[in-house]
């Protein structure tokens, strides 16, 4: 089994890329997702997006801990785990965003033998937003760069040539041997995909071990949901502005109205689509001084129920239900 690790900053666009990697090379892939938080959100898309692929994923799930750290036995056990019961040909790790790559790779390091090898592994950068990412956590951005085996510009397709010299300045700032892919990767030829999965790890590549810098707050909720679209929208604003504190990355999908709904926010910006049912609403917010209560309380405010679960009514026989309200920014 050979180890992709695929690592990147919080909503720089890692699991797009490894859904991509999937389609291309239509390899035997199974996927480790580590959220940071305790709830998982990506796992259900990409088990959800392999359903109508040729490249199918089995997709683990490790959440509430990072796997450079805190989640390292347990890191360990999953990889064994999955090494002697699906052995697929290819592990592909995306850690948290906000992990350490040099330790992630010394993780895998520690349990490596003839049948688990480590792959160069790939760093995704937002072109869009590296400048705020390397400004909230300096030492996990360089690091992540520093320990890569290739850093990939995600975000950046209509970037011109001198955008993208630009680019590659300043990742070679950081790292000056390390390949960087500045063309957007969906432009790339079938060849480039597969080389990724037949580059090992340079034995001779010294990584320096980085020690772990402060972690940023963490909410999940899997219980949620709203009105209406417009109501997701009027959320999505008041979390840009500052309203439930310094988010930095929010993701999720909850059912409005009707309809069942993605969201996504990085950098102070957020997007909505549309997706398929799905089992139950998950929500994850990372950032600083997070308003935990506020933000139950908007999502919490009109509870999604499950087919076939109970109602609470009140006296006069009314589903119990209460207006969506955000207070304003303090």
């Amino acid at each position: 089994m050979k180890i992709l690790v695929i690592s990147g900053f919080l909503g720089a666009g890692k699991t797009t890329f490894i859904k991509e990697l999937a389609q291309r090379t239509k390899q035997d892939f199974a996927v480790m997702e580590n959220e940071y938080g305790a709830v998982g959100v990506d796992g259900g898309l990409l088990s959800g997006a392999a359903e109508d692929s040729e490249a199918p994923l089995n997709v683990w799930e490790l959440t509430e801990g990072c796997i450079c750290c805190t989640r390292k036995a347990d890191f360990a056990t999953s990889v064994l785990t999955i090494a002697n019961t699906i052995d697929p040909e290819y592990l592909v790790v995306e850690p948290t965003g906000v992990g350490m790559l040099s330790k992630i790779l010394d993780n895998i390091k520690t349990i490596q033998y003839e049948r688990i090898s480590l792959l160069a592994p790939i760093t995704i950068l937002d072109g869009e937003h590296f400048e705020e990412a390397r400004r909230q956590f300096p030492d996990t951005w360089e690091d992540q760069i520093r320990a890569s085996g290739m850093v990939v510009i995600s975000k950046k397709e209509r970037a011109g040539e001198e955008e993208r010299r630009m680019l590659e300045e300043t990742v070679h700032a950081v790292n000056p041997q390390v390949p960087v892919c500045s063309v957007h990767y969906s432009q790339m030829e079938e060849a480039w995909w597969q080389d990724l999965l037949r580059r090992p790890l340079d034995p001779e590549q010294v990584i320096e071990i980085q020690e772990e810098a402060d972690q940023p707050e963490h909410l999940g909720l899997t219980s949620a949901a709203l009105r209406s679209g417009n109501e997701l929208v009027l959320f999505l604003q008041g979390v840009v502005s500052g309203v439930f504190g310094q988010i930095y990355r929010a993701k999720g999908y909850v059912k409005a109205g009707a309809a069942w709904l993605r969201f996504d926010v990085v950098d102070g910006r957020y997007c909505i689509t549309g997706i398929e049912p799905m089992e139950e609403p998950r929500c994850v917010f990372i950032g600083r001084d997070l308003k935990r209560n506020w933000l139950r309380q908007v999502l919490q405010s009109t509870l999604y129920v499950a087919p076939g679960a109970k109602v609470h009514r009140s006296a006069s026989g009314e589903k119990q239900r209460a207006r969506l309200s955000i207070p304003a920014k303090r």
